[in-house]
């Protein structure tokens, strides 16, 4: 009796990164976030990224298979990172007026210090705004500061400081496009009085759905 054919063999699963192998492609898009702050994303080379961060050619492309490209999504999921994490411990405790007065100066000395270089926005435009992980990198970003803001003013809800009636994810999601189009007019001209206007406005709104005085 004949035998039954041999069924074929599962291909290996992808190996899971060690917690070296993490450490390592952490510190080389931390290396490379740095030079290209520095240097710009036309002007830095791969040869730039591996003498700053001391890898090899072949160490490098293992992390980044595809090269360039993909170290630059990298950067730019680090650089997204860091929009939110520069706004902490603030962003995450905006329960009190005090707390989203300390947010918004934090807001507006990031962007001043930050001044007319935007390292997101450059990264976006050498590796293309549309590809889908560039796309996707902007959307989690907006969707996660969108959602802080929100989750603070529920929490004032909660205290009796802002109107139960108001709609928090739409007043959100207008605070946030009011701070990126401050950013964008102040990259431009060097102002930040936009930005500034934006947030005091915002805030300002909040303030004044109060069902009763103000309370702090």
């Amino acid at each position: 009796m004949p035998h039954a054919p041999t069924p074929p063999t599962a291909p290996h699963a992808p190996t899971a990164p060690t917690a070296k192998g993490r450490a390592t492609r952490a510190r080389i898009v931390e290396g490379a976030a740095e030079v290209l702050r520095e240097q710009g994303v036309a002007l830095t080379t791969l040869d730039d990224i591996r003498g700053r961060t001391g890898t090899s050619k072949s160490q490098l492309f293992h992390y980044f298979p595809d090269g360039k490209d993909e170290l630059l999504l990298a950067v730019a999921q680090f650089e997204a990172d860091r929009v939110l994490e520069d706004q902490q411990p603030h962003l995450g405790r905006l329960d009190s007026w005090e707390s989203w007065q300390r947010w918004r100066d934090v807001v507006v000395e990031r962007y001043e210090r930050q001044g007319d270089h935007c390292p997101l926005g450059s990264l976006f435009l050498q590796v293309g705004r549309s590809r889908p992980g560039a796309r996707a990198i902007v959307t989690e970003l907006v969707r996660q500061w969108q959602q802080q803001l929100a989750h603070g003013m529920r929490a004032l809800q909660a205290k009796g400081l802002v109107s139960p009636a108001l709609d928090v994810d739409r007043t959100a999601a207008a605070l946030l496009a009011g701070i990126q189009g401050g950013v964008a007019i102040m990259m431009s001209t060097g102002d930040s009085a936009h930005l500034r206007a934006a947030l005091d406005t915002g805030i300002e709104h909040l303030r004044a759905t109060a069902d009763g005085p103000v309370r702090t």
